[in-house]
């Protein structure tokens, strides 16, 4: 396929919108009090956790409607349910502009947390499968490359307008590019599901292994553990990431700059997983990353400086850039595409109360227990998790000699 006609093909009209939505998306809700975060507690009189308690409230309400929005993707399709989520970002950050104290306040992080259910992550990778099928890996694979510049995009926007605007006007702003922009290309511009023949109908519902009714929940129980415990060590770590490695005997200039380079490891990590494509599975790649990620806590717990600080980064910031892949795609591996919103809405209720739970406890943990007992943590989550893997492959080893 030519270059101009690989630009103007579904594919990429699909991803091409679906990251521009979900930049902005996670950018100016999630991410937002990175930026925004201390001016808000200056203007309502808060004090700053408080504040960004707000992201608690958050991931909880995402967690809650995460069962609920997979039945509404089934009913109406990925594309309202996209829409849905754009209205209720715009409505929460336009609550958020005008609030005036704490209650007011944190109706307006639910509000953003029942957005994000609709509108972040499981929705969109849905409405990539809805088109693409059991295809549909590289594309969420693309997307998520670029939903991970989410915080490199808007956190320099987000502190311009606050500079030049204030915080209220600023999240006024997001609001309306959620309500004008994105609510109308969710609804108008993305590519529309192809009718499908009989065959494709077959394929979407076909199963990639035959599992009977136990070995289908016992998977599904598997997959929401392995994810659930990475998670707490993603989401744990990463608050924590720069007092860490200050901890391990990095300087702070050091520790600065290797946290602001973990991201760009793990989007190197999701682009050399994207080129490996079909010679790699899911299953493989989350084996891989959780590997890494354990290795790293080795590590450090082994030796202190500045070198193993650089080796600590750089495995632990590939090993979640893979993973974070991976455990999207999970579902895909046990499961036919035509189940892959409910299963993956049911995975996000365990994923995003772990989301919540985590910088409390790892920051608990580190405050009162010290570098060492963190790492120790992070690395039996880690094993735990692995051992679980094992398990799915196992199952999935079985499932393919039965055929």
């Amino acid at each position: 396929m030519s270059l101009s006609a690989s630009l103007r093909s579904p594919r990429t009209g699909l991803v091409a919108l679906l990251s521009v939505t979900q930049i902005v998306g996670w950018g100016t809700s999630f991410e937002m009090p990175g930026v925004l975060g201390r001016p808000i507690a200056a203007g309502l009189g808060l004090a700053n956790e408080v504040v960004f308690l707000g992201l608690t409230v958050m991931m909880l309400t995402m967690a809650a409607a995460g069962p609920w929005t997979g039945r509404l993707i089934e009913r109406h399709g990925a594309a309202r349910v996209l829409a849905a989520g754009s209205a209720l970002l715009g409505l929460g950050l336009l609550g958020l502009s005008l609030c005036q104290g704490v209650t007011a306040y944190f109706a307006a992080w639910l509000v953003l947390g029942l957005g994000g259910a609709f509108g972040l992550s499981v929705p969109t990778y849905a409405a990539v499968v809805e088109r693409e099928g059991a295809n549909a890996k590289r594309s969420i694979a693309v997307l998520m490359i670029f939903t991970g510049l989410s915080s490199a995009v808007c956190w320099p926007l987000l502190g311009l307008l606050e500079q030049q605007y204030g915080w209220r006007l600023t999240l006024q702003l997001a609001a309306a590019f959620h309500l004008l922009v994105c609510l109308p290309a969710h609804l108008f511009l993305l590519p529309r599901p192809a009718a499908r023949s009989a065959a494709e109908a077959a394929a979407a519902r076909a199963e990639p292994l035959p599992l009977g009714e136990r070995e289908a929940r016992l998977a599904f129980l598997l997959i929401a553990l392995a994810i659930t415990l990475v998670t707490l060590v993603s989401f744990g770590v990463s608050p924590s990431l720069i007092r860490m490695l200050e901890l391990s005997g990095a300087s702070p200039l050091l520790a600065l700059q290797l946290g602001s380079l973990r991201s760009v490891f793990g989007i190197t990590a999701r682009t050399v997983d994207l080129l490996l494509g079909r010679r790699s599975s899911p299953l493989t790649t989350f084996f891989a990353g959780l590997g890494l990620i354990a290795v790293s806590m080795v590590v450090l717990l082994l030796y202190g400086g500045a070198g193993p600080a650089i080796v600590f980064v750089v495995l632990y910031g590939f090993g979640t850039g893979v993973v974070t892949v991976a455990r999207a795609l999970m579902p895909l591996v046990f499961f036919s595409p035509d189940r892959f919103a409910r299963q993956s809405a049911r995975l996000s209720l365990p994923q995003n109360l772990a989301s919540a739970a985590a910088p409390v406890l790892m920051t608990a943990v580190l405050d009162r227990q010290g570098l060492t007992a963190v790492l120790f943590l992070c690395l039996g989550l880690s094993v735990a998790a692995l051992a679980a893997l094992l398990l799915l492959a196992r199952i999935a080893r079985r499932a393919r000699q039965a055929r």
